[in-house]
Formats: structure tokens, sequence, C-alpha cells
């Protein structure tokens, strides 16, 4: 259970308004957590922090334990003099959505040379650094590099059409790729050194202004991954390497079909006669990331719907028990002490669900949105929380507040007011949901910033089951204003979620710069970062 009372903003950096198209690690950054302590803010939430695949969804990775290159800042390696000055000149900006493809073409082979170049040239602590990562990770590193690598070799195509041996995963072979490739594959681990140096830099200042990160972690990995490939006997598959059955959800109100998404299913039974050895691997690589950790589709712990490899449609599934709680005790073992887990228990929930979740003292989630639909939505509203609780206006899979109540039915309306009270202004709805969320017994309050930037549905993040158009969104740098921290920060301190903070680092983050402040010509950073942090 979280013990205090906390409230945070749910941004994924990918949103983050950087140069080269994308959101990443670098002054914009720097510029939200200074916006996060003015408002006395103590948790960011992101999303998966993986390279993404297909659709260009956080939660369809070719790995579970890397980093997505692209949020590797061009603006800090300039600073560390791995780029130079001009060499990011005429990428995308930061206006506008996010740009996979052009980000893809045009940032990620700078991130490359920048890499080519720290190889050559690490001072004697980097290289001792670089190679203390090295040795940490290699239980992932080598593999994903590899897989990377092959990906780019193969156009793409599925792991399972590559030559045979090497689609095996067969020593002989991949000792004679390694040998081959060796520079490839050291751009690879440096790529990843980059991304984790610069990520433990932006963490650090995090912590310098007392907030913690919340990360996410889908409960299942996808078939095209690094995973899958060098961990096959972890997963359902059959002499072929195809999946013998898939994740999904069953047929429900929102979809007459079920949702089937198509990731392999775990062989469970195998895992627990090796310790669940793969998963404390993969939870402790999460926790070298992120200070709290969101379990996406939790329920799948307990149970999951399992679809023939065969079937089109979620529809002719079956629930398979797992050893949900068998799974927990070896985490709690193996992490030392209680999880620093949320569970997200949205759906249809049963009480061994429920069990699972309690018995291991994880907070769960509830959405106010979802609190007006009718008797039966009720848990989402305040007065149906305990303290183990996190609370969201919405998520990246709503839509945002605004948008939500411009289209909702009469009746949602109708219901909202009933339990809010009447609105000055119709749109009012914004402030008056972030009121009702931050005043609940609810351990933990987390609003999208969408919803504190009052966007209708252009600010919209994901919208399920429709793969287009997902994952782009991008906040201007003129909108995070400081009066809407000012106004977060009262109702903050009101509802007694806001944290000491020194008064001489509120007058630091109290004035923040202009936006235009934060990128020049050299694309040196702009008084944002301490200069301590600026060199760990």
């Amino acid at each position: 259970m979280i013990s205090e009372r906390l409230s945070g903003v749910l941004l994924h950096v990918t949103s983050l308004p950087s140069q080269g198209g994308i959101g990443d690690f670098g002054p914009a950054a720097y510029a939200f957590v200074d916006f996060l302590a003015a408002a006395k803010q103590r948790l960011w939430q992101v999303l998966p922090l993986n390279p993404v695949g297909y659709g260009n969804s956080p939660y369809s990775a070719v790995s579970a334990y890397a980093g997505n290159p692209l949020l590797i800042s061009l603006e800090h390696l300039q600073r560390d003099g791995w780029l130079y000055a001009g060499e990011a000149d005429g990428l995308a900006g930061t206006y506008g959505p996010v740009d996979f493809a052009r980000a893809q073409a045009e940032k990620l082979p700078l991130i490359e040379r920048a890499a080519r170049r720290f190889l050559k040239r690490c001072s004697t602590a980097d290289c001792q650094a670089f190679e203390a990562f090295r040795e940490n990770g290699k239980g992932w590193l080598i593999d994903y590099a590899r897989f990377t690598i092959l990906r780019r070799k193969y156009d793409y195509r599925h792991w399972n059409e590559w030559p045979a041996e090497l689609a095996a995963h067969d020593d002989a072979a991949l000792e004679t790729f390694d040998k081959e490739n060796r520079e490839a594959m050291e751009i690879e681990f440096a790529v990843q050194f980059l991304f984790m140096r610069q990520w433990e830099t932006l963490r650090a200042f995090c912590t310098s202004r007392d907030i913690r990160v919340m990360g996410d972690m889908a409960i299942f990995v996808s078939y095209d991954s690094a995973d899958v490939w060098a961990n096959k006997e972890v997963f359902d598959l059959d002499e072929h390497y195809k999946p013998i059955a898939v994740s999904g959800v069953p047929p429900d109100y929102f979809s007459e079909t079920g949702q089937r998404w198509g990731n392999p299913l775990y062989r469970w039974r195998y895992l627990e006669q090796h310790g669940f050895q793969w998963w404390i691997d993969r939870v402790k690589r999460q926790m070298e990331l992120y200070d709290l950790l969101r379990l996406d589709h939790f329920r799948g712990f307990e149970a999951y719907w399992r679809i023939p490899a065969e079937e089109e449609t979620a529809m002719n599934g079956e629930w398979i028990e797992a050893p949900g709680h068998a799974l927990f005790d070896r985490l709690k073992s193996a992490l030392g002490g209680s999880l620093p887990f949320i569970a997200e228990d949205l759906g249809v929930i049963t009480d061994k669900v429920d069990k699972l979740r309690c018995d291991f003292d994880m907070p769960g989630m509830r959405v106010l949105q979802f609190g007006f639909a009718g008797r039966g939505a009720h848990l989402h509203l305040p007065h149906k929380y305990d303290r183990n609780t996190v609370c969201y206006t919405g998520t990246h899979d709503n839509n945002t507040t605004l948008g939500w109540w411009l289209e909702a039915p009469e009746m949602d309306r109708k219901n909202l007011l009933t339990y809010l009270g009447p609105l000055a202004h119709p749109n009012d709805c914004v402030w008056a949901m972030i009121r009702c969320a931050e005043r609940s017994v609810a351990s933990i309050c987390i609003v999208p910033l969408q919803d504190l930037l009052h966007l209708g549905s252009e600010g919209r993040m994901n919208t399920p089951g429709i793969p287009e158009a997902n994952w782009t969104w991008r906040y201007l740098p003129e909108q995070l204003h400081p009066d809407i921290s000012v106004q977060l920060r009262h109702i903050t301190e009101e509802c007694d979620r806001d944290a000491y903070i020194p008064e001489e680092v509120l007058e630091d983050v109290d004035s923040p710069p202009p936006p235009e402040a934060l990128h020049d010509q050299s694309g040196e950073q702009q008084g944002t970062q301490p200069e301590a942090l600026a060199s760990a």
C-alpha cells in the first residue's frame, strides 16, 4: 500500500515538444519536470520506454528490456560532444504530431553516428561505465543487438522467416554472426548505453525535485521481438516456432467479437518449474528504470483468455488459470520486500483477481470517466474508493475529459451534474473532474496532461481497436503555461497531496525559461539542468 497521498501527471516521453520530431530526454523533459515541481506534483507517469514495433505502440515492442533509441536527446549528444553543431539541422522540429517514420529515417542515423564517436573517443571513466553497463545487461543486450541487426538485414520480416539456423537461435550460427558483425553489435550496445545514461540523469533530476517516475509494463510481449526469438521455451510455440494460441479478451460491452491481441502465451508450467527466472529478470530490468511500475492487464496474472491461433476473432477462447500468486511470491522474495506495483484492474474483474491484488497489497485503478455510465459503474466514483487506489480522470486509452464530455451520452452528462453539481460553464467539467479526483481518498491521483491543458479529442493519445493515427500527440511548448501549474498546485495543497519543497527550489521552478529558450542554434541546453547533473 502507498502510505502517502500523492498527485501526478500522465505524459509519455514521445509527447514532449523536442527536437527531431519526437519527444525525448532533452531540454523539454527538464522543463516539464520543473512544471511538475512548480505544481507540487510528486509523480510522473510514462508509458513503456521500449523500442516500438508494429503500429508504433509502446505496448508492442521489439524488446521488453531495451530502450527506444529515438528517445535519446540530440541536444544532449551535442552537449556531450558526440554530435557537432549543425549536424541536426533540417530535422523535424518541436511542433506537430510525432512523425515516427521521419524520426526513424533522420534521427536514428545521427544517434548511431554519436555512438560510433563514443566508442572511438570515450574517456577512461566513460569506457569503464560502458563496460559495466554491458556486463550488467548481457542477459538481454547481446540478443537485442543481434535481433536489431538481423531485422534490418532481412527487411524487417518476422524472425521465423530468417534462415533456419538464425531463426532457431543456433549457437554456432550466432557465433559466426557475432564475429562478422562485431562493429554493428558494438554500436547497438553504445546506443543503449547512451539511452540509459540520459534516462538516469533525467531521473536524478526528478529525484532532486522530489518526483518519482511511474513506469508501465505490458503483461505480454510481441511475437516479433528479441524476447520470443531468444527464449522460445518460455512461449507456447509449435515446431515451426509459430504461436499455438494467442492473447486477447472475450466479447464484452465494447466488442461483440472480443479483442484478439495476438501475443504468444506463456508456458506457465515451464516458468514455474524454473523459478520464474525469466519474469524476475524482466521485472528487475523495469525497476532499473522506474520507481513504481504499473502492471498492464493485471487480470491476466490470475487467468488469461486463450485463443487458438487459427481463430480470427477472440470469440472462441477460454479462461486458463495462471500461477499469479506463486509468481508474485517469487518476485517479492527476489526484490527483497514489498512489491512496488500498481495493478491495472480495469474491465470485468472477478473476486479471485481482487484477492490476488489484495494479497500483495497492490493499489488498483479507478477511472472517473467510467463512473457516470450507470449504477453498475459506480465503483469508479470516489465514494466507492478505498485508500489503496490510484484514481485517474482518464488514461492514455480514454478520450480526454473535455472530449469525453462533449461526446458523452446525455444520461452520462446528467449523472455527472448530479454527482458534481451544476457547472458555471458546460466546459468547466474538466477542472471539476480534476478537483473530484484530487479530493478522493485514493492515495494516488493521476491526471493526463491533456486534461490540464483543457484539450478536446484532438489531444487523444490512443483509440483502442483503431490501429492508425495513435501515439502521435505532442503538446506545444507555449501550452505549458505557469498559470496551469499554479492552479494545480492550489488544488494539490488543499487536498494534502503536496510535498515539502525548499523555497530555493520553488523560486527556481516558478519562473521557467520561455519556450524559445529551450533550444539554441548550437543545440546547447539552456538553464534547466544543474551543472552537476548535466555532467553525470
